[in-house]
């Protein structure tokens, strides 16, 4: 017999139990207190007793005396065709004349019930340019300023919402910091700056910045690719990106693995950088970004490109890698 951990009784207490009824003659409520339950529970087991003999003092299954009947199979199939034609759970119930709970059952097996998996998922389309410079992703990545260890550290939150941010046009706390990231299409190579804001004002600078990165490198770049944040939306970007002579292309919007080198590296930066070591300040974290990024970008073997390193995706001579090697 398996008792369950929590039980007051097993097989053995059940039949002092009866014994103590039946035979010394104790009022039921005695019984009851000096086992812990209840006195209807002690007249439970008296009547079973009484019924079936010691054999009523086993445990029994707890599977329902009566089962449902299944749903019939011509029943399945005519919820799951009104379903295919945006039936709604009420109107197959009344459509084919069974409970909703029925039609529930039905489409939650069938993984019909909620209304996007009517409609395939798109496939996944990976894509890589040719060459080194043919399109570069930006994106950016807001991470909050501080003076001493954070939650991720030391596993205490206490304080921290009330303490950062910006509520009535004031600076509360130490603020947040914006990290803006670029990535090459074809070659993988990062590049990455830490700026005061997510406007214009910010990402006009680092797109020049990412642009001069990339021309140290030999690599010309004549395409940018940026979600539809506000600050790529504005004429100052779109003045910028034609006097460098870059076509810029914006992602369909709610849809971030178009973006997704972006999006992938942005993770990787805060697995291996922002969140990889205690930092005891914020400004001690951001020092640390350029180191990281050379060994990204040098030495760090990338899944994305079997296995080689971005840099090796220039096919720069030996002479080349020893000068621009810093």
């Amino acid at each position: 017999m398996n008792v369950h951990e929590n039980a007051r009784l097993t097989a053995h207490s059940r039949a002092e139990l009866v014994r103590r009824v039946l035979d010394q003659g104790q009022a039921r409520k005695v019984v009851a207190a000096a086992f812990g339950v209840d006195p209807k529970t002690v007249g439970k087991w008296l009547a079973r007793f009484q019924a079936e003999g010691a054999a009523g003092l086993a445990d029994r299954s707890s599977r329902p005396q009566r089962l449902r009947q299944p749903t019939p199979l011509q029943t399945q199939e005519q919820i799951i065709a009104l379903r295919r034609r945006r039936f709604t759970g009420q109107q197959i119930a009344r459509e084919v004349g069974v409970s909703p709970a029925t039609v529930s059952r039905v489409l939650r097996r069938a993984r019909l019930n909620r209304i996007r998996d009517l409609e395939p998922a798109e496939p996944v389309r990976s894509y890589e340019r040719d060459h080194p410079g043919d399109m570069i992703h930006i994106d950016i990545k807001k991470l909050g300023r501080f003076d001493q260890p954070g939650h991720r550290i030391t596993g205490d939150r206490t304080g921290q919402s009330s303490t950062r941010g910006e509520r009535g046009g004031k600076t509360y706390g130490q603020g947040w910091e914006f990290v803006h990231v670029c990535i090459d299409d074809a070659s993988r190579i990062a590049f990455s700056q830490i700026l005061p804001d997510e406007k214009a004002s910010s990402a006009v600078p680092f797109l020049k910045a990412a642009i001069d990165y990339y021309a140290s490198l030999g690599v010309t770049v004549t395409r940018v690719m940026t979600d539809n944040g506000s600050c790529y939306k504005a004429f100052a970007f779109r003045d910028a990106c034609k006097t460098l002579g870059l076509k810029h292309i914006r992602t369909k919007p709610y849809t971030p693995k178009t973006n997704g080198k972006a999006e992938r590296f942005i993770q990787t930066a805060l697995r291996e950088w922002a969140y990889a070591h205690q930092y005891q300040t914020s400004e001690r974290r951001a020092a640390e970004l350029p180191f990281w990024l050379h060994r990204y970008n040098w030495h760090r073997p990338h899944g994305g490109i079997k296995l080689q390193t971005p840099i090796s995706r220039l096919a720069l001579s030996r002479d080349n890698l020893l000068s621009i090697h810093t």
